[in-house]
């Protein structure tokens, strides 16, 4: 039975066109390569050539599709689309200046592994570039964006606005595109990547679909991607982004903050 709202969008009807206004992919890590040392002890080397990036990560390795886009400076967002998982999908955060490193790492679980749980779930991994000094702060979670009401335009037919509630969870509704009117409260996971970076990611409930977005309130941008289900039943990894506009902030007493 489908529990959803009457015209419930899809993945995929929501999605296409979503990257309208995302940053463009940058070659400039082709040739480089990199070692990754993640705070759980897993172990990732990477190579990059033009469009693709030659993985390994003790237990298997390939050659990927793999985008990169230049998101801050020397701050790079990677996506690795795995030709042999398609379920799942790993999203890299690298400052190859501080050394500093984030995973997250997407996977669309069967649905009976996830009743009364989103159905992509997340993991969370931060790490360093080794082979170096690492500078700066680590990545962390936090609850910076708490209170922050903020609209995104990925493109003139897709405007959405954001309200982060605590740091379990957060508000969406469309104000523009096909999705107009419908909302929802979603799971969430807020990490700092640095001063006025951060990697934000959500859950929904009501579709199998599962995002990752790295904020630079420094230029207004956000980018990201999704991983679902689309309503045909395949895997779709769609890549997103965004100029953001600040509309609001709530501040709470003490002792009345959210979770």
């Amino acid at each position: 039975m489908n529990e959803n709202p009457k015209d419930w969008k899809t993945y995929d009807e929501f999605a296409y066109g979503i990257d309208t206004n995302r940053l463009p992919a940058s070659e400039a890590l082709s040739g480089s390569s990199y070692k990754i040392g993640f705070d759980d002890g897993r172990r990732l080397d990477l190579a990059f050539g033009r469009g693709e990036a030659r993985w390994s990560d003790g237990k298997e390795s390939a050659t990927d599709k793999a985008e990169v886009i230049e998101v801050a400076p020397n701050t790079y967002f990677i996506e690795i689309v795995f030709a042999g998982r398609p379920r799942e999908a790993e999203t890299l955060i690298l400052n190859v200046e501080t050394r500093r490193a984030f995973s997250i790492y997407s996977i669309v679980r069967d649905a009976r592994d996830a009743v009364g749980e989103p159905q992509v779930a997340q993991i969370f991994r931060p790490g360093v570039i080794e082979g170096g000094t690492s500078s700066g702060p680590a990545p962390a979670e936090s609850r910076d964006l708490i209170g922050l009401r903020a609209h995104f335009t990925y493109s003139p037919n897709h405007v959405y606005e954001h309200t982060y509630l605590s740091a379990e969870r957060y508000a969406w509704q469309c104000l523009v595109g096909v999705q107009r009117g419908h909302g929802d409260v979603d799971l969430t996971t807020t990490y700092k990547f640095d001063e006025n970076q951060y990697v934000f990611t959500f859950r929904e409930f009501k579709i199998a679909v599962a995002s990752t977005f790295f904020y630079n309130f420094n230029d207004m941008r956000s980018t990201g991607k999704f991983l679902g289900i689309t309503g045909a039943g395949r895997i779709q990894n769609s890549p997103a982004g965004a100029f953001i506009r600040k509309a609001s902030m709530t501040y709470y007493l003490p002792g009345q903050e959210p979770v």
